[in-house]
Parts: C-alpha cells; structure tokens; sequence
C-alpha cells in the first residue's frame, strides 16, 4: 500500500512495483490506510511522511502494530532520511530516482520474501537417502522449505543420531544436488519424519533459496 497524495511519486513506485509484479494499493488518506490496514494484510506499506497524518500510519507499522509488513518511508527533507536509515528504517528520498526507488524497492521485496519462506513448504516426491551411523537409509523427500524437509522412510532410523540428508532437486538450468547435515525433528510409527537442517554451505544454501524462490512464484 502506498499512503500519498502526491501523484508524480506514486506515478513512479507504481511503474516500478509492477515491474516487480507487486500490486499496489494507493490510498491518498490517511485515516482510511489505517481503517484498511486493520481489516487486510499487506506485505509493504510506503507512507508519505510530507502527507499529514501520515507519520502516524509509519509509527504503527515501524513499531509492530500491523504484523509481518515492511515500512518505507517517503520523505523530502535530507536530515529526517539520514535519521531514519540510522535507524535502519528503509527511506526513499523525494524527488524519487528510479535507482533509488529500484534499490529500496528490492530490499523490502527481498524482506518480504524472506519472511514468506521462512514458513513456506514446497511439496515433493523425490528419492533422497540418509546416512546415519554410517549406515545409508532410503528415503522419499515429500516437501522441503529453508531449515527443513519431510520424508517417507524405508526403515526406522536411530533416535538422536546426526544424519546427512542426501537429495536431488530438479531445475531448468540442471539438477541441483543438494546434502545437508540434519536432525530428527520428529518421526511417528508410520515411517514420515520431520528433518531439521542444521549446516548448510553457503554455496548450496544459496541454491536451495534460489529454488524455493522459483517454486514459490511458480505456485
């Protein structure tokens, strides 16, 4: 949601976030961005600070009131930007610049997905095995997201034993092998079992974010 009033600005984030194909919602009063925000859910709010009334709607946001939303501030002094980003809030400075906007734009999308795949679950049907003392066990990887996996096992594994999960996943560029250090989470008398990660390289981290990204939007 946009909070402003000042239409060549709003113009230009909403040139740009529909490039990131993110929809907008503007809205030019306050008072009715705070009615809206208490009966929806947004991912981002950009606030127009110069617009009165409007660094009440970024108080609430920037404080937790309204949950799991990005705050960005539009603002035209220079002194109040370099106050806020101390602050670590994310600002965007009038008159707006298209890199600036891109570049303020991308980190609060990356929040945002961030946040959304922290508890976002990709579902699977793929072979994967599992060493445990030094013993190979079959598997079937049924879902997957950034700190963990479920599985089908072929047999029961040992309790409180360091595993290695072992997996390939599928992608258009090439397959992407994929071995994590792990633990059991939980397991039940039906063979499924809750792995969570706890190593991953850097290196294939960043490709298993990459590809829980793809899937996501896919979706």
């Amino acid at each position: 949601m946009v909070v402003s009033r000042d239409w060549p600005e709003v113009s230009v984030l909403e040139c740009i976030l529909g490039g990131m194909q993110i929809t907008v919602d503007v809205e030019p009063r306050p008072e009715r961005a705070r009615a809206k925000l208490a009966k929806s859910k947004i991912d981002a709010l950009i606030v127009d600070c110069d617009l009165e009334g409007g660094s009440t709607v970024l108080d609430s946001a920037s404080a937790g009131k309204i949950p799991n939303s990005i705050a960005v501030a539009m603002l035209g002094s220079s002194s109040e930007v370099s106050q806020l980003r101390a602050s670590g809030q994310l600002t965007l400075r009038k008159p707006i610049s298209v890199e600036q906007a891109v570049g303020t734009l991308s980190a609060a999308r990356n929040q945002i997905l961030n946040g959304r795949l922290r508890y976002h679950r990709s579902a699977l049907n793929l072979p994967a095995s599992l060493l445990a003392d030094n013993k190979r066990i079959d598997a079937s990887l049924l879902n997957l997201s950034q700190g963990g996996a479920g599985v089908k096992l072929k047999r029961a594994l040992p309790e409180n034993s360091e595993l290695r999960l072992n997996f390939t996943l599928p992608s258009a560029a090439g397959k992407i092998p994929v071995q994590v250090c792990a633990e059991i989470a939980w397991m039940d008398k039906r063979g499924h079992a809750g792995i969570r990660f706890t190593s991953i390289p850097a290196p294939m981290k960043k490709d298993l974010q990459l590809w829980l990204e793809q899937q996501y939007f896919a979706g």
